[in-house]
Order: C-alpha cells, then sequence, then structure tokens
C-alpha cells in the first residue's frame, strides 16, 4: 500500500523515538488516570455517608476534568517549561503540533506523551486535596480553587524539584515520583484548607459510616494496581529501575497495610477494614520518593514505618492535638499522606543507593544523592548529611508555601464566594447540591407505579405472546 505524500513514516516514528519507552510511558500516564478516574471517585463515593456520595465523588470527576484543561493551557509549561525564575516556569500552552511532536525534555518519546503523564500527576494531587473538604465546601467554592492551587501552587513546587533548572533539582533532591511534590503537598494543602473552610456538620463529623465498604476496597485495588504506573512510569523509559520500582512500591504497601492490620488487632481487638485500606495508601505514599534508588529491604523497613508512624498520629496523637481535632479531615489526607510523605522523604535520604541514583538521574556526580546510610558506610559522611539536609529543606518549602498559598486562595475566594454550604445544603447534602442522588432505593418515601411495566416484580409477570 502506497502512503499519502504527506504521510511519511520518518515522521510519525521519528530516529529519537522509543516506541517501547512511547508505550509504557502512556500505559503508566492511562494507570496514573485509572487511579484518579475511577480510583478515588470510588472511593470518595463509597467512605462518606449516602446524602453525600455523589458530591464527594463528583468533586474528584471536576478536578480532573479542570486539571487537564488548565495543564495543556499554561500549567504545562510552569512546571517544566523555560525559566522564569529559579521556582517557576514561562507560562504558555502546549497546543502547538510543533512542540508537541518534538522530544520531550527527558525520554525517548514526545511531548504530547510526557505533557498527558505529568497531567494526571497533577490531577490527583488536586482530587487528593479534595479528601480533606468532603462534606461541607461549596462546590462552587471548590470550581475556583483547582484552578486558583494548581496555578499557584502545583507548578511552584513541580518546577523547584523535577524541573532540571529547578532551585532543589539542582541542589540534588531526591524525590522519585512525587513523595514530596504530590504527597505532602496536597496533605498540607488539604488540611490548610480544612482549616479555612471549617467542619462538617456535628451530625456528620460524630459518625460517618461508609455507605458501601466493598466499593470502597474496589477503588482501594484500582489506587494500589494503578501504582504501578504511578512509580513505574517515572524513570521514563521502560527500564530495569523501572521494574525495581515497582516491585518495591507492592512491597511496602504490602508491609505497612499488615503493619497497620496488627497494630489494630492488638490494640483494638479487631481487623478493620478501613484501617488496612490506610495502611496501604501510607505504605504507598512513603515509597513513592525513594520507589527505585532503594533496595528491597529497605522497602521492607519502610512499610514498617509508614504502616506505624501514621497509625499512630491518627489513631493516637490525633486526638490529644488541639489543632488535630479541631480541623475535621475526613479521608485523613494528613496523616495519610502528610504524614507518610515527610517520613518517605526522610527515608529516602537514609535509604538511598548512590548506584540507584545515578542509574535514575543518568548523572556520575558522586557527591549528589547519597543516603546518609551509604554515606556512612562508604566515608563520606558529610555528604550523606548533606543529602539528609537537602531532603529536610525540601519539607519545610513544600510545607510553607502550601500554607501560605492555599490560605491566601480560600481568603481570596471567601471574598466573592462561600467556602461553605449552605445550612440546607450540609443538612440534605446532594438532593440540594445537585438534585441527584446516589442511591434510589424503593422504600425511602416513593410508591412504586403499578401501572408502569418497568416497575414490575419479576418478568415472569409480563404477559409472554404464545409459542404454538
Amino acid at each position: 500500500m502506497e502512503l499519502p505524500v504527506n504521510l511519511l513514516p520518518d515522521e510519525a516514528s521519528p530516529e529519537w523515538m522509543n516506541k517501547a519507552d512511547n508505550a509504557w510511558q502512556l500505559t503508566a500516564a492511562t494507570l496514573v488516570g485509572l487511579q484518579s478516574i475511577p480510583g478515588l471517585v470510588i472511593i470518595y463515593g463509597s467512605m462518606v455517608k449516602k446524602k453525600w456520595a455523589v458530591n464527594s465523588a463528583f468533586m474528584a470527576f471536576y478536578a480532573f476534568a479542570a486539571v487537564l484543561v488548565c495543564w495543556v493551557g499554561w500549567g504545562y509549561r510552569m512546571s517544566f517549561g523555560d525559566r522564569l525564575t529559579p521556582f517557576l516556569g514561562r507560562p504558555a500552552t502546549t497546543l502547538d503540533e510543533g512542540f508537541l511532536l518534538s522530544q520531550a525534555f527527558l525520554g525517548l518519546f514526545s511531548n504530547a506523551t510526557m505533557v498527558f503523564f505529568q497531567g494526571v500527576f497533577a490531577a490527583i494531587t488536586v482530587i487528593l486535596i479534595a479528601g480533606a473538604l468532603l462534606g461541607r465546601m461549596n462546590f462552587r467554592a471548590w470550581m475556583v480553587f483547582v484552578p486558583l492551587w494548581l496555578t499557584c501552587s502545583y507548578t511552584i513546587i513541580a518546577y523547584s524539584i523535577w524541573c532540571p533548572d529547578g532551585w532543589l533539582g539542582k541542589l540534588g533532591m531526591i524525590d522519585y515520583s512525587g513523595g514530596y511534590v504530590i504527597h505532602l503537598s496536597s496533605g498540607v494543602a488539604g488540611f490548610t484548607a480544612a482549616y479555612w473552610v471549617g467542619p462538617r456538620a456535628d451530625n456528620d463529623r460524630e459518625r460517618l459510616p461508609p455507605n458501601n465498604i466493598i466499593l470502597m476496597l474496589a477503588g482501594a485495588g484500582l489506587l494500589w494496581m494503578g501504582w504501578t504506573g504511578f512509580n513505574g512510569g517515572d524513570p521514563y523509559v521502560a527500564s530495569t529501575d523501572a521494574s525495581l520500582a515497582v516491585l518495591n512500591t507492592h512491597v511496602c504497601a504490602a508491609t505497612s497495610l499488615l503493619t497497620w492490620l496488627i497494630l489494630d488487632i492488638f490494640l483494638y481487638g479487631k481487623p478493620s477494614v478501613i484501617g488496612a485500606v490506610q495502611g496501604m495508601i501510607t505504605g504507598l505514599v512513603c515509597i513513592t520518593p525513594a520507589a527505585g534508588v532503594v533496595q528491597g529491604w529497605a522497602a521492607i523497613i519502610m512499610g514498617t514505618i509508614s504502616g506505624s508512624v501514621p497509625w499512630f498520629t491518627m489513631m493516637v496523637l490525633h486526638n490529644k492535638v488541639g489543632l488535630l481535632r479541631r480541623v475535621d479531615d475526613p479521608m485523613a489526607v494528613f496523616h495519610t499522606h502528610a504524614v507518610a510523605g515527610t517520613l518517605g522523604g526522610i527515608l529516602t535520604g537514609f535509604f538511598a543507593v548512590p548506584k540507584l541514583c545515578r542509574l535514575f538521574y543518568m548523572v556520575p556526580d558522586w557527591e549528589k544523592y547519597i543516603g546518609l546510610a551509604y554515606g556512612l558506610q562508604s566515608g563520606r559522611t558529610s555528604a550523606g548529611f548533606r543529602q539528609m539536609g537537602i531532603q529536610l529543606c525540601g519539607i519545610l518549602f513544600v510545607i510553607c508555601l502550601n500554607v501560605v498559598v492555599t490560605s491566601l486562595i480560600c481568603l481570596l475566594i471567601g471574598l466573592v464566594i462561600p467556602l461553605r454550604l449552605s445550612d440546607d445544603g450540609l443538612k440534605l447534602g446532594d438532593s440540594v447540591i445537585h438534585g441527584e442522588e446516589a442511591f434510589a432505593f424503593w422504600g425511602d418515601g416513593e410508591r412504586l407505579d403499578e401501572d408502569c411495566p418497568r416497575h414490575n416484580n419479576s418478568v415472569y409477570d409480563m404477559e409472554l405472546p404464545s409459542m404454538a
């Protein structure tokens, strides 16, 4: 078959593009997208009271769409584009064909692939923030919050840490796949926004029974398996390091889940399904900044720590610290993402293997990317402490930036749109906010229309044609 003269094979598949890497990167991006749509949509919709199911799920659904539009409009170039400042790129669109078909700044694939891959990371970050705001935030305020926070917070942190020209990236900070950029950032921003929005209604906060635990487990399963793309896609190549990152991710998550489960049984006498899901999440978050730069035994240690420290902060410390008790965080985003992300960043600075770091960052620099444990072992103690100092500096930067920027965004929105729902909205939930309800069960005050053939109790009640 002859190709049209204007369609040349080398233009569709240029020499610099590696088809395997491109296919893996698009697959990894899709797996990350599935963590949000439908993963977190299902988790949010099933872990709340049934009157909040639609609103909670739709906050995530809306955020995914809004972030992607803002991302191609200006967010990607602000995060990974030409340098404007040491912590921000120059705003520009990514809609030009010439740009999208050219080679990405990292990896043997096109910018179109990179834009999508990084876009789903940005989307899940904002969706995680929503977990701290369920059950009381005005949806219109949320619609404004999403693009503002993406523009004013996420882009700065992503550029500073992940862009080759970013100031923390140049220092040698290790954040393999978003322990800082995504999890610490969303945990702190969610907690800060929850403070300004205020708590749920008292009757909602006193008891929050999930409306469907089995469905919650399905969403959690999508989140867990989707993490294969989350951490496996960040080397930007289908490599041995990507394989190591995937294995470490699942080992750490499993260890963390089991640790949390054992603590629940030992101290409370019952294996909590919700607790197990929280343990799974803390393990996934903790390993994220370290996934491909630590050994397997370190992943198990990190899983043990991520299954116990956040358990302690959530189950014990939370009720003893006034600020934690006062701020209403329905999905425990502070503990599962801010605390676990902080642990991951610190443990990465301790366990990072120099050889694995060189495989990931593709640099021969022996004075960077040296975990403290290996610095002490090899006699490069100062380099190990330097790495730990950089990791702690990154934690401080992300926390301070998110507290300030998120507070300013909430205060600004509050001048125009109420951050909280009306009293009727807080009382009735989905039916007032969206005019829709998640569950349509007979017996909730509705009567069966016996004249409607669709409402017959059984197909056997219908008059069937004669077979004669």
